[in-house]
């Protein structure tokens, strides 16, 4: 990325303060970036656990296969899934607030003894599952920040900064020149008309 400037003073502090506010913004963008870093890390990290639970839940769901054939897929359902947001480093994550579960009364006389350990054993499969999807969501979001921080750090740093810092040092160079040759130019004239002087004196 080339950065436009001119050879004077006001391009001069212009470039100035785009370089401090560069300087200024950078610590600040690297820590979001370290933060949503570690973020990414723990959600990864939750949503490992949540499926090593959800593995262990379904070998207990395997291990009953053969009592499902007689239970009625009609006692429970999901009616709704309430959810919060969560900010982590500036991003909008999803955090589970509720499962609302709607439920169909049975006779407890008639329907087999298993169907109570049946419905909590779903219910805590659906809410394993739904915590495993939302913690892999939060990850690819707060991840896909942290990319783009990432993005705007290397920026910085490796572009923006040293493209400022040698903008300026051209335009420094260049007015110290300029301020150069017009002091030799005073000292040229002076030294003429000095030397004009003596000629008409003698």
């Amino acid at each position: 990325m080339a950065i436009k400037f001119q050879y004077n003073k006001t391009s001069l502090g212009d470039l100035g303060k785009q370089l401090k506010m560069r300087q200024k913004a950078l610590p600040t963008i690297k820590s979001k970036e370290s933060a949503l870093r570690s973020e990414v890390k723990k959600a990864k990290e939750a949503a490992q656990e949540f499926r090593s639970q959800l593995s262990r839940l379904e070998a207990e769901y395997d291990y009953m296969v053969s009592l499902w054939g007689e239970f009625d897929c009609d006692l429970l359902r999901i009616a709704d899934i309430e959810l919060t947001e969560q900010k982590i480093a500036g991003v909008r994550t999803p955090v589970l607030r509720e499962i609302v579960y709607e439920e169909k009364p049975y006779d407890l006389f008639s329907s087999p003894v298993w169907y109570a350990a049946g419905i909590d054993l779903l219910k805590r499969l659906s809410k394993l599952g739904i915590e495993y999807e939302l913690f892999n969501r939060k990850m690819e979001l707060l991840d896909f920040a942290r990319r783009k921080t990432t993005q705007k750090v290397n920026l910085y740093e490796k572009v923006q900064i040293p493209g400022y810092e040698d903008a300026i040092r051209k335009i420094k160079r260049f007015l110290e020149d300029e301020e150069n040759l017009s002091k030799s130019a005073q000292k040229i004239v002076k030294t003429q008309q000095q030397q004009a002087g003596e000629g008409q004196m003698s």
